[in-house]
């Protein structure tokens, strides 16, 4: 009975599974929505597609969890995802560049009030018995 060989090698299937996760993981841009975590942050990407349908344009977000190394991400900044291997269970993005920073208001500082009237006297407040 002849021997069955498999058609390609491990190696073959290996480099096409690769290929095709590759492909699967491309390089996407999205917005910091959380930066709570030491070296991870929160990313929302949005992409658009035609619903022929419809025929309209739908909307879809996904939030992805990305490896900031630095803690240089802030919210709201515009970040460059790359893939990469599993960091965590949900981690498997990295944070390449950081493309736009969210400007971030700080309020100033609020100038402490009087206890002075008008008439310059001043009013204690009152204890209702």
């Amino acid at each position: 009975m002849p021997e069955c060989t498999p058609v390609l090698s491990s190696d073959t299937y290996s480099y096409f599974r690769k290929l095709r996760d590759q492909e699967r993981m491309k390089p996407v841009v999205g917005m910091v929505v959380s930066n709570k975590m030491q070296k991870s942050v929160v990313v929302t990407v949005d992409r658009l597609f035609h619903q022929k349908l419809y025929n309209r344009y739908v909307k879809r977000t996904s939030k992805f969890m990305a490896h900031d190394e630095n803690n240089e991400c802030n919210i709201g900044d515009r970040v460059k995802l790359d893939p990469s291997r599993p960091l965590s269970k949900r981690k498997n993005w990295v944070v390449v560049d950081i493309l736009k920073r969210a400007r971030i208001y700080v309020p100033p500082p609020a100038e402490p009030r009087s206890t002075h009237t008008k008439t310059g006297v001043e009013v204690s407040p009152s204890k209702n018995p």
